[in-house]
């Protein structure tokens, strides 16, 4: 999408040489420079992204933290150290170019219109216009977007299971932790929590959409969750109230944070729950200042890529310098993500994160809908789709 040639002179360059067609949706021209900001944005102090770990690799990154473009229609990305992941890791939506504030426009096949509910086909899109003219976005609760879809008045249901679900199974990627802080919540919280969590029960019951339990650093479709990390042993509670921060804009959340409140209660602690919009929950996380915290990640769909956004969500960036280089020098994809999962398996006790539960995208769509297909995280995909008379 962003250039014409995308390639790999050694095991530590990665050149991108852009399209002379690739345009932001207003019509200018998609520059190297507009790469740098937009990358640069997930590591500036006030909108510091968890997601910036997926461009740890690039030379510099670690230490002044920047990127550097080498040309207006090419980038050269050199790597501290090989990272076969590194092309997948660029696809990830958080990685997505954007313009700069206020005219956030991209480069993708839609953009948004002059309503905020309504996206329109991008004319400048550097594969060619969409079929689709408009997509309008509806919001609502479970009951009224499922009744919005029965009475046929939406093509498109997202976000959970509904009569005529489509069957393409789509990965579970969106991974949930309970993030804690060890100087807040006294020793030995990890081990009170995990005797009385029941994860099973937390993902069928109380997680919205179609959530598997995790009991690992990785979802179940990045690792075997056949792993013990020992016995919990039952701990004293702090001595104070804790805060439990939830994320206003997942509606699930506040469920879930009922019941950690309630599970934390049976062994003595104290909670109080806050939620937050995702912009004030994210600088709250950067800061470092909060008791608990549940944490959503998109996560890659490499395990290797995964282990390094964990590993920066749990606020440890300083492990990734040495965690990374080591998976890199596995050329080899399989026993690369063995050891990924391998090193997960390692830093659980480690890392101030609590694995809970991961979800995938549940979804519905009318039969005169076609060629709607799902990138590698599960996303829809509706650059190439159109209406047809097939289904009535």
């Amino acid at each position: 999408m962003l250039g014409t040639e995308f390639s790999q002179p050694n095991p530590r360059t990665f050149r991108i040489v852009l399209s002379a067609t690739a345009r932001f949706a207003g019509g200018k021209s998609l520059t190297a420079q507009d790469i740098e900001a937009s990358w640069a944005r997930l590591s500036d102090v006030k909108t510091l992204s968890p997601y910036r770990a997926l461009l740890f690799p690039i030379r510099g990154e670690g230490t002044e933290g920047s990127l550097t473009a080498f040309a207006q229609s090419a980038v050269e990305l050199p790597l501290a150290f090989p990272w076969p992941d590194f092309p997948k890791s660029l696809c990830h939506p958080a990685l997505a170019i954007r313009g700069q504030p206020p005219r956030v426009a991209g480069i993708g096949p839609f953009s948004l219109a002059s309503s905020p509910e309504a996206l329109e086909s991008n004319l400048h899109f550097p594969r060619g216009r969409a079929y689709l003219d408009r997509i309008k976005v509806l919001a609502g609760t479970s009951r009224s977007a499922s009744r919005t879809y029965s009475l046929k008045e939406a093509e498109v249901l997202l976000g959970q299971p509904s009569e005529g679900s489509h069957p393409e199974a789509t990965p579970a990627l969106f991974a949930t932790y309970l993030a804690f802080s060890p100087a807040r919540v006294g020793d030995g919280f990890r081990n009170a929590f995990e005797s009385s969590l029941d994860r099973a029960n937390l993902a069928q019951f109380f997680a919205r959409g179609s959530s598997v339990p995790m009991q690992s650093l990785l979802p179940p479709d990045l690792m075997s969750q056949a792993q013990s990390s020992g016995g919990p042993r039952p701990a004293a509670p702090a001595l104070h109230p804790l805060t439990l921060l939830y994320d206003l804009s997942l509606p699930e959340q506040r469920s879930v944070a009922e019941r950690v409140q309630v599970k934390l209660h049976d062994r003595g602690y104290r909670i109080f729950l806050k939620g937050l919009s995702r912009t004030d929950l994210r600088a709250r996380w950067a800061s470092g200042q909060f008791d608990l915290m549940l944490h959503g990640l998109l996560l890659p769909p490499q395990p290797a890529a995964a282990l390094a956004v964990v590993i920066e969500a749990a606020g440890r960036h300083d492990l990734l310098s040495t965690e990374l280089p080591p998976l890199g020098t596995e050329s080899d994809r399989t026993r690369r993500d063995a050891r990924a999962r391998e090193r997960a398996v390692a830093l659980a006790s480690q890392l101030n994160l609590i694995p809970l539960y991961a979800q995938s995208i549940s979804i519905s769509f009318a039969p005169q809908l076609s060629n709607l297909v799902f990138d590698a995280y599960g996303l829809p995909e509706f650059e190439n789709a159109f209406f047809s008379s097939a289904g009535g």
